[in-house]
């Protein structure tokens, strides 16, 4: 290897480690605290890639709408869908559907999606968190932020019937959820 490229290979490690770290940290107004049965999760909102369902998520939250709203739809490896004031997977709030916006961030365990309809143009308040890689959602469902710390309490949320589509019986409830900003 040339002088050149070990320079060159120097400099492009000293800015991965840049970009980490600052990527490690982020502002409390996009820090979510989903308080569950078992403890509180800590999100990671991503409005570099969702600017208007990041803030639809933030203003429901903040709002006190995602207090006490079930897990109707919870798959085994797959996820768990929240966010229907119903508990029937047809509800949303009073605000208007939301534009997708796509991206080619990947769904990996922990990453949160808006879910919808067949309409791409359809997210309003129900979302779902990842409890494994589902690239068959990518750049078809809108990604909006990803769990930093207690997957292990996602993990513990009552699963579904898979023959029922992942419909849950007695189902789990969000105890609260709030931006970091205003606990």
């Amino acid at each position: 290897m040339t002088f050149i490229n070990r320079m060159i290979a120097s400099l492009a490690l000293v800015i991965a480690i840049s970009v980490s770290l600052i990527g490690g940290s982020f502002a409390a107004s996009d820090k979510l605290l989903l308080e569950l049965k078992d403890g509180t999760v800590e999100i990671r909102l991503r409005p570099d890639l969702a600017p208007n369902h990041v803030e639809r998520i933030k203003t429901l939250a903040n709002q006190g709408f995602y207090d006490g709203i079930v897990f109707h739809r919870v798959i085994e490896g797959f996820m768990a869908q929240t966010g229907d004031p119903t508990g029937t997977g047809r509800g949303g709030s009073d605000l208007p559907d939301l534009k997708a916006e796509f991206t080619s961030e990947p769904f990996a365990r922990g990453t949160l999606g808006m879910a919808r309809s067949s309409d791409p143009n359809s997210a309003n308040s129900q979302f779902f968190i990842m409890f494994d890689q589902g690239d068959f959602l990518n750049g078809q469902y809108t990604v909006f932020g990803e769990v930093t710390k207690g997957m292990e309490l996602v993990d513990k949320i009552k699963k579904g019937s898979r023959a029922a589509n992942g419909a849950v019986k007695n189902p789990d409830k969000i105890v609260k959820m709030r931006t970091a900003d205003t606990q």
